[in-house]
C-alpha cells in the first residue's frame, strides 16, 4: 500500500456510470454500500487524514441510505446490517464521521441494530 494513490472520484465513477446506464435501486444500493465497506477496509490498512476522503464517505453513506429506502423492507435489512458495520468502525476514524453517520441513519428513519 506504500506510495499508492487513491482517488475518490475514480471510485465513485463506477457508481455514476451504473446509475446512468441501468439505475436500478437495488444495484445502486449494492454499489454504494460496497463503496462504504471498501473505505472501511482501506482505513483498516492505512491511516488516512484526508477531509475530502471522509466527506466523500459520509456523502456515499447518505446515498446508500437513499437507495436502501427505495427498496422493499425485506431487501433493506441486508444492506442496513452492512452499513451498521461501517458505522461501528467509524468511531475509530475521527473527523465526526461516526456522528454524521448516526444522524443520517436517524434522518432516513433507520435505527441501528
Amino acid at each position: 500500500m506504500r506510495n499508492q494513490d487513491y482517488s475518490v472520484s475514480k471510485a465513485k465513477k463506477a457508481i455514476s456510470d451504473y446509475k446512468r446506464a441501468v439505475g436500478h435501486a437495488d444495484g445502486l444500493a449494492e454499489l454504494s454500500v460496497y463503496y462504504c465497506e471498501s473505505c472501511r477496509d482501506f482505513l483498516g490498512f492505512c491511516s488516512v487524514d484526508d477531509e475530502v476522503f471522509f466527506n466523500a464517505l459520509v456523502r456515499m453513506f447518505e446515498q446508500a441510505l437513499k437507495w436502501i429506502r427505495q427498496l422493499d423492507s425485506d431487501q433493506q435489512e441486508h444492506y442496513l446490517e452492512r452499513l451498521d458495520s461501517v458505522h461501528y468502525q467509524a468511531d475509530d476514524w475521527g473527523w465526526g464521521v461516526s456522528s454524521d453517520m448516526g444522524e443520517l441513519m436517524a434522518e432516513y428513519g433507520f435505527t441501528e441494530k
